[in-house]
C-alpha cells in the first residue's frame, strides 16, 4: 500500500508538472515535451530491472529529444513551459516502470485505488505550502469545473490507466510510453482545431514535431516486424526487453 502510495505521488506530481506546462507554454508544447517519455524509459528501465539497454530504444528517444531541442532552442519564450514538461516526462517514466512490478499480481482497479489516493492524499498535505508560495483567491471548483474534473478524473484517468495497466502485463513500458506519442499528435490536432495554436508556432516547432513523429513511425515498424518474424517468444522477449 505504502509503495503503490508512493508511485500515486509521483504520479500526480506528473499531472501536476503537464497542467503547468500548459499555462507557461501552450497545449502544443507541453505534448511534445510529454514524447520525451520514452527517452527517460528507456534510460532508467533497465536500471531498476538490471537489463542492458537497448540501443535502439536510446536512439529513438534522442530523436525525440533532440525534436524538443530544436523547439526549446529557437522558442526561448517557452523554456519554463518545456522545463516543466520534460519534467513530466522524466516522472511518468518512473511511473510507468514502477508500477510494472505490480500489474502481473495485483488488479488495475486496486493499483488504481492505491495510487490516486496516495496522490490526492499528498496533493492535499502539500496545497497549504503552495498556497503560500502563490496564493490566489479563487480555489473552491465551479460547477462547471466539477464537470469538467468529472471528465478528466474517469474518462482521461481511471480508463485510461487501466488500458495502459492492461497493455505493461503484455508489452515493455518503453513500448507503451513511446506509443503514447500518439497522444502529442491527436492533442495538437485539436490544438490547431480548437485554439488555433498553429498561429503562435514557429517553423521550429513543425521540424521538432517531425522529428517526434518519425521516431514514433520508426518505433511502429520496429514492433510490427518483431511480430512478422518465425522466432519464439522467448528470443524476442530477449531481443526487445
Amino acid at each position: 500500500m505504502l509503495k503503490l502510495s508512493g508511485i500515486g505521488l509521483l504520479s500526480a506530481l506528473h499531472w501536476v508538472c503537464f497542467y503547468g506546462s500548459i499555462k507557461y507554454s501552450n497545449v502544443s508544447v507541453a505534448l511534445v515535451c510529454f514524447s520525451a517519455v520514452g527517452f527517460f524509459t528507456a534510460l532508467f528501465e533497465p536500471l531498476f530491472f538490471k537489463k542492458r539497454i537497448n540501443l535502439v530504444e536510446v536512439l529513438l528517444g534522442l530523436i525525440v529529444i533532440a525534436g524538443i531541442y530544436i523547439i526549446f532552442h529557437f522558442d526561448p519564450k517557452y523554456k519554463t513551459g518545456i522545463l516543466l514538461g520534460v519534467a513530466c516526462a522524466v516522472l511518468l517514466a518512473f511511473v510507468m516502470i514502477l508500477i510494472r512490478q505490480f500489474v502481473q499480481r495485483i488488479n488495475s482497479q486496486t493499483l488504481l485505488t492505491y495510487q490516486l489516493s496516495g496522490g490526492w492524499i499528498a496533493l492535499s498535505l502539500l496545497m497549504p505550502f503552495y498556497s503560500i508560495r502563490f496564493p490566489t483567491s479563487y480555489i473552491i471548483p465551479t460547477w462547471s469545473d466539477w464537470m469538467w474534473l468529472l471528465v478528466l478524473s474517469w474518462f482521461c484517468s481511471v480508463l485510461a490507466f487501466q488500458f495502459s495497466v492492461n497493455a505493461l502485463r503484455k508489452l515493455t513500458a518503453f513500448t507503451v510510453n513511446l506509443s503514447f506519442n500518439l497522444e502529442p499528435v491527436y492533442g495538437i490536432i485539436l490544438a490547431f482545431i480548437i485554439y488555433r495554436e498553429n498561429k503562435e508556432l514557429g517553423w521550429s516547432f513543425f521540424v521538432g514535431l517531425g522529428l517526434i513523429v518519425l521516431a514514433l513511425c520508426l518505433q511502429m515498424w520496429r514492433v510490427w516486424a518483431q511480430s512478422k518474424r518465425p522466432v519464439n517468444k522467448q528470443m524476442v522477449e530477449e531481443l526487445f526487453s
